[in-house]
């Protein structure tokens, strides 16, 4: 695991009038590891993930990428850094071949606007690219299938495969195999291993099978705090984390 911290917080706090839904959560995320955050419904997981990609502001705290500080950037702004929420850029074009949607997602990484109205002639200098990217997610045989056709699992691969046309130095995956047949979540699961291998990856995740296949670092949430931090083993074993997910006691 590298030592070096690529996503940091400070503190980080969201009240919503009265309702504290993060509560001085403290953060590191080593570079070049998965880091899966975890928690029981109600922990505050995606309050926390729309913190860190600026959907949200802080009602107090600090956001430190790569050492900066990036508490009152813009979304746009922060994943031009190069931190990447997987659907905050995806956007899949449902009607639009996949291929198609993977060229516009690079067409995006080159800062121009996306060219809609245009022969799809304009596209053409991405294709090579962009066959590469859905190779790498498992897709070459539906690289001319609809977006909308295309199996639940499938998408979300192509959701994927346009984070990564942006290039993203860590990417942040929210439930990434929510609603998946069993077949599906191996192969996203795989998937995620494979695009971890040159960057960062910090995951919501409810399938502990998942999180402990392919996680380095756990953080474990509760009642907007952290409860608990370690490898799986460490987590796992952990009588808080236990009585958080299950109401066993701590006896």
């Amino acid at each position: 695991m590298a030592d070096d911290m690529i996503l940091e917080t400070e503190d980080l706090t969201k009240d919503f009038a009265g309702f504290v839904a993060v509560n001085g959560v403290s953060l590191h995320v080593c570079s070049g590891t998965i880091h899966a955050l975890i928690g029981p419904n109600g922990a505050g997981k995606t309050t926390c993930f729309n913190l860190l990609t600026k959907f949200l502001r802080p009602t107090r705290g600090r956001i430190l990428f790569k050492g900066r500080d990036i508490t009152a950037m813009q979304p746009a702004d922060v994943a031009r850094l190069g931190l990447v929420r997987s659907f905050q850029i995806s956007a899949i074009f449902p009607h639009m071949s996949v291929l198609d949607n993977v060229r516009i997602a690079l067409q995006r990484k080159r800062g121009t606007s996306f060219d809609f109205w245009h022969a799809s002639s304009v596209l053409d200098v991405f294709s090579d690219r962009a066959m590469e990217l859905i190779t790498d997610v498992g897709l070459s045989s539906y690289a001319n299938w609809i977006a909308a056709e295309l199996p639940y699992g499938r998408k979300r691969a192509l959701e994927i495969a346009t984070t990564l046309a942006l290039d993203p130095e860590m990417m942040l995956l929210d439930e990434p195999t929510a609603g998946m047949a069993h077949e599906d979540i191996g192969r996203i699961s795989q998937l995620i291993k494979r695009v971890a291998a040159n960057r960062t990856v910090l995951m919501v995740e409810h399938n502990l099978s998942v999180v402990a296949d392919i996680s380095d670092r756990i953080t474990v949430l509760t009642r907007g705090r952290i409860l608990a931090e370690g490898d799986y083993e460490a987590v796992s074993n952990n009588s808080e984390v236990r009585g958080a997910y299950l109401g066993v006691g701590n006896a």
